[in-house]
């Protein structure tokens, strides 16, 4: 076994996706040499990988991830815009059909940046790697951590090897040494794997698992729709003791719709070609998304997976946690995609990484369990939107929801009604689901008298879509 040197100011961020690259970016400009390791052998554009499977679903980055993302790559908004991304208002360009009716489009509150998620993770690892503070160790596994329960002092690696069959396990394996290890490995992370290896407790785990299987597809959009085209997205409603089933078709660059269909236990999509528009039209609440896509040219296969469970790891209530190690993105907590925060609570951990480092110190003293708390809010407003409905879905839980859960579940779903018809609760909830704000600005004494009063104006009867939206996608 090798060792690198060991520099004091030296940060490794193991995964090269989102959160890795975000948090590179975090770090450079405190450190004196980043160093990301990444398993795959990461393309230099927009193409996919075999470990980011996700990819081939739909994908957003809510406004409030959008704002960190800015903060850590000034000018990375207008990179994405300028490769395609699309800026959609919220609500204005979203035609939402929620659990208690169709959202009326209110005027702008907040906004999403929609891409496919190559596109996304290529715009933002060239503009990290262009800072020379950071370097890539691609083609590398991380075999574990080195150290000790009172700190962690660097990682072990091993080479994987390229062939013309691919990449193989190569034979050397070496330390990287580190002031600061990072992991954003995602849902596979090894992490509380790797501490217990040390020496250190087991961490507390909760899963909440809707069964949830995801079957996604791109489209090139009707040539009048390929522009200016907004978000549709069916929802189920988990009050009617069926199966969720739920749909959702994200306008991205290059003139194509991404759609994604997904249903809980007992009412998921089939990854049949044939059966996807059918899924749409039939098994939805509302059968939109299955007429636009009779008007569409399908350009892809169908991409499935079930890789959809909530799960949190508790990293900072552990008793002990060792210096210079920290965990953030999927790798502390994955959340079912179909709310789409995952993106955003990693440039929102990124972004507070920075600030705790920055604030207390490279090297102080219980950093690293400082960084772990900060990033442990984020990550927990967005479980806690996730499970409120997950949960109740039948397996999600062995005990199934609480008490807790279902005085909130009512709550918030009387909250939704509201926002079907009032423009001001609706700005209120998109506050939350947007990750600008906290859930407390649900719980004032105006908004809780709106929720008890119900929606000012009456129910929609159909999908609010304007004439010339329909006439663009060929409805009429």
């Amino acid at each position: 076994m090798t060792e690198d040197p060991t520099p004091a100011r030296t940060a490794v961020v193991l995964g090269g996706s989102h959160a890795g690259m975000l948090a590179a970016a975090a770090l450079a400009p405190l450190a004196e040499r980043v160093v990301v390791i990444e398993r795959d052998v990461l393309p230099d554009g927009p193409e996919p990988r075999r470990g980011l499977p996700q990819a081939r679903h739909a994908h957003m980055l809510w406004s409030g991830g959008v704002r960190a993302l800015t903060e850590l790559l000034p000018g990375a908004t207008e990179a994405l815009r300028a490769a395609g991304a699309r800026r959609h208002p919220v609500t204005t360009d979203m035609v939402v059909m929620g659990a208690r009716g169709w959202f009326r489009r209110w005027p702008e509150s907040h906004h999403v940046i929609l891409a496919g998620r190559d596109l996304l993770d290529a715009t933002v690892r060239a503009q990290v790697l262009a800072d020379e503070r950071v370097e890539l160790l691609d083609g590398t596994e991380v075999l574990g951590l080195e150290g000790t329960t009172g700190a962690v002092t660097g990682v072990r690696v091993r080479s994987r090897e390229r062939d013309g069959d691919g990449v193989r396990d190569g034979d050397g394996v070496r330390v990287v040494r580190a002031g600061l290890v990072v992991d954003a490995t995602g849902r596979g992370s090894r992490a509380s794997r790797w501490l217990t290896e040390l020496g250190l407790p087991e961490v507390e785990r909760r899963e909440v698992d809707a069964g949830l299987a995801y079957a996604s597809r791109l489209y090139l959009a009707p040539e009048q729709a390929r522009s200016g085209y907004p978000i549709v997205n069916v929802q189920p409603d988990p009050r009617d003791a069926r199966p969720g089933r739920a749909g959702f078709l994200l306008p991205i660059e290059d003139g194509r719709w991404i759609v994604t269909l997904n249903g809980t236990r007992g009412g998921e999509p089939s990854a049949d070609a044939g059966d996807f528009v059918r899924f749409a039209r039939e098994e939805l609440r509302h059968p939109i998304i299955g007429e636009l896509l009779e008007r569409a040219e399908p350009l892809t296969d169908v991409s499935y997976t079930r890789a959809t469970l909530n799960r949190r790891h508790f990293y900072e209530r552990m008793p002990r946690w060792p210096e210079n190690f920290a965990v953030l993105g999927d790798a502390l907590a994955a959340f079912n995609p179909l709310y789409g925060h995952g993106l955003a609570v990693a440039a929102q951990s990124a972004a507070l990484l920075r600030d705790v480092v920055r604030r207390y110190g490279w090297g102080a003293a219980g950093l690293a369990r400082r960084v772990q708390r900060a990033v442990a809010r984020p990550a927990g407003a967005a479980w806690d939107l996730a499970i409120g409905q997950d949960v109740f879905y039948p397996g999600a839980t062995e005990g199934g929801p609480t008490a807790r859960d279902r005085v909130l579940s009512a709550y918030v779903g009387r909250l939704m009604l509201t926002a079907t018809g009032n423009g001001r609760i609706a700005r209120r909830v998109t506050d939350v689901t947007s990750l600008e704000r906290g859930a407390a600005v649900l719980l004032t004494p105006s908004v809780l008298l709106a929720a008890a009063r119900g929606p000012l104006k009456p129910a929609l009867s159909g999908p609010p879509l304007t004439a010339d939206e329909r006439k663009r996608a060929g409805l009429e």
